[in-house]
């Protein structure tokens, strides 16, 4: 599958910065820092994998789960985020686990460069002392590479994730080829691209998916590639 050959992760501005891989079983973060980070990434990685692991080998619903768990004041810090935050989106919590491990070891990080960009599966977290560009890459569709999302300085760090019906392995009930969400959680972001991406079903339904998923506390802005068409709202500029 082309998807797993992360030929999308070229597709950030990252001059300057030193990239480098961080791989654990399945969790495969590609990172760009000031310098190499990679033996920090590593243990904080591990650290946050092993919490996942374990809670979900005594909390079997937490990875079967389509809906909402109740919170659980008792979990790591890890899983308290993903609970709330696919609560507020409607999803169940592992919809949310790509963006929450790049966001906790991210602000991990985050002491020790000044740029940190942390992918993992097409979720993003990141803080840029520069203008950077991302852009959206959407598989087959003729858009996928054309949409340059601008970040601003300012505006980190920030959570960009994707979700996908027609790229990768994530779980999709849409059809889109790209559900983009930005806001100031990775965790959150990568919630709401699920829920989203559940209700663009044709390219019909990108307006009321746009609608619907603006309206999710927290989130910034949205960007939907379906085939030839896309859509895009709230507080996001574009190249």
């Amino acid at each position: 599958m082309k998807y797993e050959e992360r030929t999308y992760r070229s597709l950030i501005n990252k001059d300057k910065l030193t990239s480098y891989n961080v791989k654990i079983a399945e969790s495969d973060l590609f990172i760009s820092s000031d310098t190499n980070l990679a033996e920090s990434a590593q243990k904080s990685l591990l650290k946050h994998r092993n919490s996942l692991e374990i809670y979900i080998k005594n909390h079997l619903e937490f990875r079967m789960s389509l809906l909402p768990l109740p919170d659980d004041d008792l979990a790591p810090p890890i899983i308290r985020d993903m609970l709330t935050k696919s609560k507020i989106c409607g999803v169940g919590p592992m919809a949310s686990i790509a963006g929450a491990v790049a966001e906790f070891v991210g602000y991990e990080l985050l002491g020790q460069t000044e740029n940190l960009i942390i992918e993992n599966g097409g979720d993003i977290f990141l803080r840029s002392k520069n203008r950077l560009t991302v852009a959206i890459y959407a598989g087959e569709s003729a858009l996928s590479y054309k949409l340059n999302l601008i970040v601003k300085p300012e505006e980190t760090p920030i959570g960009i994730c994707t979700s996908s019906a027609t790229v990768g392995p994530s779980l999709s009930f849409g059809k889109a080829d790209a559900v983009c969400v930005i806001s100031k959680s990775a965790t959150l972001s990568d919630a709401a691209a699920s829920a989203i991406g559940n209700r663009a079903k044709s390219k019909n339904d990108i307006k009321t998916a746009l609608d619907y998923g603006i309206k999710i506390p927290g989130v910034k802005g949205i960007i939907i590639i379906y085939g030839n068409d896309m859509g895009a709202i709230g507080d996001i500029e574009l190249a």
